[in-house]
Formats: C-alpha cells, sequence, structure tokens
C-alpha cells in the first residue's frame, strides 16, 4: 500500500507530446542533406545494378529517405534506366520493392 499523498513514478506516461517533440529533435541532429551525384557517379551505379541483375549477385543499395543515408543489402530483379528505376527483392520477406533511380546514393556488388 503506497502512502498516502504519494504518485508511483511513470516515466513518459504523463508526457507524450514532449516525448514526441525531444524524438523530433533527435532525428533532425542525425539529419542529413541528399547528397548530388555526379553523371559519371550515376552510370557508375547503373552499370552495377545491371552487373547485378545479370550475374544474381546481390548489392548493397545506399539510398537517401527523410534526412537519412540507408543501406541494405537486396537482389537486383529488374531495371529500367530510361524509366528511371529498378525493381529489388527483400530477400527476408520475399517482396518486390520499385525505387527511382534518383534515390540511389550508392550501389556496390556484395
Amino acid at each position: 500500500m503506497e502512502p498516502r499523498g504519494m504518485k508511483k513514478w511513470r516515466p513518459f506516461a504523463t508526457l507524450p507530446e514532449q516525448y514526441i517533440g525531444l524524438q523530433e529533435i533527435i532525428d533532425k541532429q542525425v539529419e542529413v542533406t541528399q547528397p548530388v551525384l555526379t553523371e559519371e557517379q550515376m552510370e557508375q551505379m547503373n552499370f552495377t545494378l545491371i552487373e547485378a541483375l545479370h550475374t544474381n549477385k546481390q548489392v548493397y543499395l545506399t539510398y537517401y529517405k527523410r534526412g537519412q543515408c540507408i543501406t541494405e543489402t537486396r537482389f537486383i530483379q529488374f531495371v529500367d534506366s530510361l524509366g528511371n528505376l529498378f525493381i529489388f527483392i527483400d530477400d527476408v520477406f520475399e517482396l518486390k520493392n520499385k525505387m527511382r533511380l534518383s534515390e540511389l546514393i550508392d550501389v556496390r556488388l556484395a
């Protein structure tokens, strides 16, 4: 039984708005601006995607999303250079995903 006048301590339970605000500040601190790639870098990434497609090798895809650079290992299934997109497979869930070539920052063979 709790003594009268004392409240049980519950972290963040009464301050969700402040907690959400704090998380946004933390997220903003790790935000980066999207790197600008040269024509040569984009061409090289395109070649790597096509090579990975034809050899069925995994690639490390690095892309820009909501202020962060994310790297994931994927298999390439389709590349459309003219249409500025490619399709890759998430090997864990075997889901097909589309991405614009312009969202990519880096592609390397795994």
